[in-house]
């Protein structure tokens, strides 16, 4: 299961570029559709990462 955890720190990553970005964003105004966009990246991101290479059942012998 190391996987998994390469998995949890590449999402970790993932979810730290996308608060750096944010507080880059917020620097010097409430540009609120600016954030939104860079969240919802970060999310989808998130998604495909723990959705399509996260933890599998594996098949049934």
């Amino acid at each position: 299961m190391p996987k998994i955890g390469i998995i949890v720190i590449v999402n970790a990553c993932i979810w730290g570029f996308v608060m750096i970005m944010c507080s880059i964003t917020l620097k010097g105004t409430g540009a609120y559709q600016e954030i939104q966009l860079i969240l919802a990246g970060g999310a989808a991101a998130s998604l495909v990462l723990t959705g399509g290479l996260g933890v599998k059942k594996k098949p049934k012998k």
